[in-house]
């Protein structure tokens, strides 16, 4: 009588980031993440330039400048933050690409805005024309960014039909 003896064997793997931690550093290098690090530093370029100034042309125009760009400042180092530490699959509850989205298309908007009123109402204070410019800057990288991220909310959709 013969007796085979059948022997399985299994082997789990697990699959960890890149950089092997909770922290997905790989994020700051990458193209998002390094127009999301530059979006925060000239933001707060442009803060300081108009928050130190004293020479000050209309108060209620750099204020609203200051508003805009501290806020902005703040909600787009939070997105960079949920990237590093991939918060987003953690709270599935909410579309965060079009979250994102949004909040670019109206940063781009009232940073826009807050830019051109700065740059009007400085009347030749240099530390105020640095702060608009700065915005100005800001709008920019915005606007790169609200583009690329358009192409990853509402780009090309596949349809059904084929012809």
């Amino acid at each position: 009588m013969s007796h085979t003896i059948v022997t399985a064997t299994t082997t789990s793997t697990t699959s960890s980031s890149s950089d092997g931690g909770a922290i997905y550093f790989g994020y700051a290098r990458s193209l998002p993440g390094i127009l999301k690090i530059a979006q925060v530093l000239v933001l707060l370029v442009a803060f300081l330039c108009v928050h130190l100034c004293n020479n000050w042309t209309n108060y209620d125009a750099y204020r609203y400048f200051e508003v805009v760009t501290v806020w902005f400042l703040i909600v787009f180092l939070i997105f960079f933050i949920m990237h590093i530490f991939r918060l987003q699959s953690k709270l599935p509850c909410i579309n965060w690409t079009f979250t994102e989205f949004l909040h670019y298309a109206i940063g781009t908007i009232l940073i826009f805005i807050a830019s051109i009123v700065a740059a009007v109402k400085s009347h030749g204070v240099s530390c105020l024309v640095a702060g608009s410019v700065f915005g100005f800057i800001a709008t920019f990288l915005l606007a790169v960014t609200l583009w690329m991220s358009y192409k990853v909310t509402c780009g090309s959709q596949p349809t059904g039909a084929a012809v």
